[in-house]
């Protein structure tokens, strides 16, 4: 591959963890104007009709017929989780929690896969599996605790396990997306489509549908475009030109602390040190258990 190429495939994924590093931030101002159940839907909504457009641009519109009509079933779980699960769980925990401690509890997702593939996919789980699963979840317990683990007093304890469980239904989605062969992008869309009439129906019978504040719509529609919608693109074409992937996937370690700088400057949080030291020890529990 040429150089010109894999440089190329370094500004794709730079852009991918800037925009991923400010979707924290994001969450937390949006969610001030909207409640986890309307941020699902309007940003969904976003991402839908994102997605929409660039399969019209890429000529790709014809492939979602088909698609649906070979793997209904399968769409319809991975619709159920991704969107519409995975972001509901996951705006409750930024509800309760501060947004430096839901961002960095959600890097485990890694993790968890690895874990949850044993049984699931018949992977083998290592030694380096169990070490970063013990480091990367000390760090957990020393941003839960603010810098107490062995207090076991958590700062949210509702909080705290929704953000967990927001990996375990990540890691899930990941793994029902082994068994799909279609091109990504129409897979996505797909979800989406599926999961509006979900989300619908759940804002409706749950708590009904209001004007939102102008504020709620923009953070919304930021975060169905830069979180669900057009930075997974920039991934996979940082993905496609890269000469070796991993290089390109360590990248995604500077997003939790350039994220800390966003919580700071625009949400305007106290960052702990307890959630730095917390992040280290996850991101390092991460990289021992990619090094393997």
């Amino acid at each position: 591959m040429k150089n010109g190429e894999s440089k190329q495939a370094y500004q794709y994924a730079l852009i991918s963890v800037f925009l991923w590093s400010t979707v924290a931030t994001a969450f937390k101002i949006s969610l001030q104007y909207l409640t986890p159940e309307a941020l699902v839907f309007y940003a969904s909504a976003t991402s839908l009709v994102i997605l929409f457009l660039v399969l019209l641009y890429q000529k790709k519109l014809g492939l979602v017929l088909p698609h649906l009509k070979k793997n209904t079933l399968l769409t319809l779980t991975l619709a159920s989780i991704n969107p519409f699960l995975y972001y509901l769980v996951l705006f409750k925990a930024y509800d309760l929690l501060p947004a430096q401690e839901a961002q960095a509890i959600n890097y485990t997702w890694a993790l968890m896969l690895a874990f949850l593939s044993v049984p699931f996919l018949k992977q083998k789980l290592t030694l380096a599996d169990i070490v970063a699963g013990i480091v990367c979840y000390f760090g957990v317990l020393i941003i839960a605790t603010k810098g107490e683990p062995f207090s076991m007093n958590f700062s949210d304890l509702s909080g705290v396990g929704l953000a967990l469980f927001s990996t375990v239904l990540w890691s899930f989605y990941w793994i029902f997306n082994t068994k799909s062969k279609a091109d990504p992008v129409v897979s996505l869309f797909s979800n989406f489509l599926f999961a509006m009439p979900l989300i619908t129906a759940y804002v409706f019978f749950t708590q009904g549908f209001s004007v939102p504040e102008l504020n709620g719509i923009l953070g919304a529609a930021y975060v169905g475009l830069f979180e669900m919608g057009i930075t997974f693109l920039f991934w996979l074409k940082a993905m496609q030109n890269a000469q070796n992937t991993s290089k390109i996937a360590n990248l995604i370690f500077i997003s939790p602390f350039l994220s800390l700088i966003f919580i700071y400057f625009i949400v305007h949080e106290t960052i702990y040190i307890s959630t730095l030291m917390g992040l280290l020890f996850i991101i390092s529990g991460l990289i021992i258990q990619q090094k393997k």
